[in-house]
């Protein structure tokens, strides 16, 4: 278990890819903040802080939240997965697609982007363009790889359903 005792406030029993931390910090803290800054796990990305873009999605007990809008307190006593600890079927399939069809440009909405398509993928292993476009809509890119990020979704969606690249 890991303690962190930065910020006076209420200790918080949260499980971060698998691991306890108790957290003594604001419970109104963003959650970003906190696996940034006092856990130290990076990849969750600020962006708009606003939840408008998805650069900072984690899961939370298995579903896509927006870390720089959910309060710390919220994840109390809840399952937190960042990139760092995504290894489902569907966040290797995604992240092998990405690297194979070299997806990313400039990378930096990439962490929320993977973890967005690996919960589709988790809901629906072979996904419509329409299903893609929805469950997609909040993860913005910067440099507009939407269409490689539409095919990396495909390529390993038949991966999961175990067809042909």
């Amino acid at each position: 278990m890991h303690r962190f005792a930065l910020e006076e406030g209420k200790v918080l029993n949260i499980t971060i890819n698998g691991k306890l931390y108790q957290l003594d910090l604001d419970p109104q803290m963003p959650l970003l903040w906190a696996l940034r800054d006092h856990v130290g796990l990076t990849g969750t990305k600020y962006s708009c802080g606003q939840a408008l873009c998805g650069s900072c999605t984690v899961y939370l007990d298995g579903d896509p939240v927006r870390s720089c809008v959910t309060p710390l307190s919220t994840a109390a006593g809840r399952e937190i997965t960042t990139i760092e600890g995504l290894d489902s079927a569907a966040g290797r399939a995604v992240k092998q697609a990405w690297k194979e069809l070299e997806v990313v440009q400039c990378g930096y909405c990439q962490s929320g982007q993977i973890m967005s398509a690996a919960a589709l993928l988790n809901r629906q292993p072979q996904p419509t363009d329409a299903d893609i476009d929805a469950a997609m809509s909040g993860n913005l890119c910067r440099c507009a790889t939407y269409l490689r990020i539409r095919a990396g979704i495909k390529l390993a969606g038949r991966r999961l359903a175990g067809g042909a690249a």
